[in-house]
């Protein structure tokens, strides 16, 4: 059989199916044409899409955003500027300051609370002042006024200091509190309100002090916006300002009192270290008795001071310390205690100091006391013995040496 060369199969990537009909092949799709932009052209624009804005441009944004920083803490500080003028020469603020200072410390801190009453923005700056009081030994509680309203009334006490806060004097809730509160207790103010005839809260309740925190200009003038900012700042502010001046008066040794409620965290950390005298002096009870001066001799101080932890020893109520003891001479050494002048040091030969005085006070007070009188005497040196007092007994003992050397840089 003799094939037809038409109908021999033709090599192509078609299928071919026996029986089918046949139809015109659709010709294979064209290649993609050729790109308008240069390839070198796309890749700039791809580069461009993915760097953002130019650096120029990055440079005005960030100009624009430090500049807003910096309004806003020029602005803050030139309200606190304001207050510390008005502190300093304003009689009403002046008084209402005192006032209220005297008000939180009439019970000397043996009974009594002050009560933060707030709500919104100023309610919040009442929650960190109670916190601030609280950390210097200063009992505070928060009070909201609603809730107050609804049982937590209970909370005031008879001898109890309240503080309200309120920027514009008029805060609603405040109040409506008013009515239901004893009016034998203090009631302290801190508001924008420089005069109390300006302050509707005042007019209601005239047995008020006064405690302004007024801004240098509105909030809306300042920022465009009526945020709480500078309004906050002042009232805190004027808030720590009372707690550290009252403090003061009711702690002995302030820095002893936070160290004390705060002995956790990085504050916890930086503070744990003696703060006050009885911290570094030699307790009483600890020394160690020698048995009665008879037949002693200064080796069998010198052997007990060696033996003793702190290098203090102690005959009924006299003591040696430890410079005394180093000081005794090897001729000494045979001779009888009693014929040693100044080795032992009896009660009521000592300085005493107390024993929650703060080590920087401490240090202030015996630095005077070195100074020469005028008559030139010398009223402690380096090796006088201080009897640490603590309610009118003895606790502990301490050389002035030991004390100066924790002399506080700061």
């Amino acid at each position: 059989m003799v094939c037809n060369p038409e109908h021999r199969p033709v090599q192509t990537s078609a299928v071919f199916v026996p029986g089918a009909c046949h139809f015109p092949a659709d010709p294979p799709p064209s290649p993609p044409s050729p790109a308008a932009t240069p390839p070198e052209s796309r890749l700039c624009e791809l580069e461009e899409l993915s760097l953002g804005p130019s650096a120029d441009e990055e440079q005005r944004i960030i100009s624009e955003r430090l500049h807003g920083a910096i309004h806003v803490l020029k602005t803050e500080a030139t309200a606190l500027k304001s207050l510390v003028h008005l502190y300093e020469t304003d009689p009403i603020a002046r008084d209402g300051f005192h006032r209220s200072i005297e008000a939180i410390t009439r019970h000397g801190g043996e009974k009594g609370k002050l009560v933060v009453v707030g709500v919104g923005k100023s309610g919040l700056i009442g929650k960190k002042l109670v916190a601030t009081y609280n950390s210097l030994g200063i009992r505070s509680a928060f009070l909201h006024p609603t809730e107050a309203l609804h049982g937590d009334l209970g909370l005031i006490g008879q001898h109890d200091t309240l503080l309200f806060i309120t920027f514009s004097g008029k805060t609603q809730e405040l109040l409506s509190l008013l009515p239901h509160i004893d009016r034998s207790l203090p009631l302290i103010l801190l508001t924008s309100h420089t005069r109390p005839d300006t302050c509707e809260f005042v007019r209601l309740y005239p047995d008020t002090i006064l405690l302004p925190a007024p801004v240098h200009e509105p909030e809306k003038i300042s920022f465009g916006v009526s945020a709480p900012t500078s309004s906050t700042t002042a009232a805190l502010a004027v808030g720590d300002a009372v707690a550290i001046s009252a403090a003061k008066e009711l702690q002995p040794c302030v820095s002893a009192v936070f160290a004390r409620n705060h002995p956790g965290g990085a504050i916890g950390a930086a503070i744990a270290r003696p703060q006050v005298v009885k911290d570094i002096s030699v307790s009483w009870l600890g020394i160690p008795i020698m048995k009665a001066p008879i037949g002693l001799v200064a080796s069998d101080v010198l052997r007990a001071g060696y033996d003793s932890n702190s290098g203090w020893v102690k005959i009924r109520d006299s003591v040696a310390s430890p410079s005394r003891i180093r000081g005794l001479s090897n001729d000494q050494l045979a001779h009888r205690v009693e014929r040693i002048p100044g080795l032992f040091v009896a009660r009521d030969e000592m300085l005493s100091i107390s024993a929650d005085l703060c080590l920087r006070q401490a240090v202030d007070l015996i630095s005077n006391m070195q100074q020469a009188s005028d008559d030139g005497e010398v009223v402690c040196e380096e090796n006088t013995i201080l009897a640490v007092m603590h309610k009118g007994e003895i606790i502990g003992v301490l050389e002035v040496c030991q004390l100066l050397a924790w002399r506080d840089p700061a």
